[in-house]
């Protein structure tokens, strides 16, 4: 009855060209943005560390003021305060360290921690971008990383502070590289 209305016709189809493009981009963006662990953004990456319970960021306690760096008897530096933070703080990860992070979290969630499993996590994610990474199991209880690159500084930071490599429980984890 309606096919003959233009108006009609013009308004429904304006209708369905704002649905194509608010939505479909929308839900595209989300896949991308958010959903996806190896490509969300900033907003994404937030979202999956409540979802991991693994904050993207470390805190840092407070420096003593007696061994902070500065300048005369009173430890002033050119601002009239110390160097070091006597209040502490926290260093929020990049979103590519914070990516990896996640990464490294999810399947620490998801997987019994072998070996063999282990180095295929590490081949995904850092062969291609940096270079040989595997894991050894010593036979004493501890097993070693072996980084066969120079791990990038934010990265070597955010190993040292968090307790997110897989490892059985009771085992011993070292980092070389």
């Amino acid at each position: 009855q309606y096919t003959s209305a233009t108006n009609l016709q013009g308004i429904l189809n304006a209708k369905n060209t704002w649905y194509i493009q608010n939505q479909t981009d929308f839900w595209n963006d989300w896949l991308t943005d958010v959903f996806d662990l190896r490509t969300a953004n900033s907003f994404g990456l937030s979202v999956w560390s409540m979802i991991l319970g693994q904050p993207i960021f470390t805190n840092f306690g407070p420096v003593n003021p007696t061994n902070a760096f500065g300048f005369t008897s009173n430890h002033k530096n050119f601002d009239n305060g110390n160097f070091g933070s006597v209040t502490g703080g926290n260093r929020v990860y990049t979103p590519t360290v914070a990516r990896l992070l996640l990464q490294i979290r999810y399947f620490q969630l998801i997987s019994s921690g072998t070996v063999p499993e282990t180095n295929r996590l590490l081949k995904y994610l850092f062969a291609e971008d940096y270079g040989l990474a595997y894991l050894v199991d010593n036979h004493d209880m501890s097993q070693t990383y072996y980084f066969e690159f120079v791990i990038p500084s934010e990265i070597r930071y955010m190993l040292d502070n968090t307790d997110v490599l897989p490892r059985p429980a009771g085992v011993k984890s070292t980092i070389v590289g």
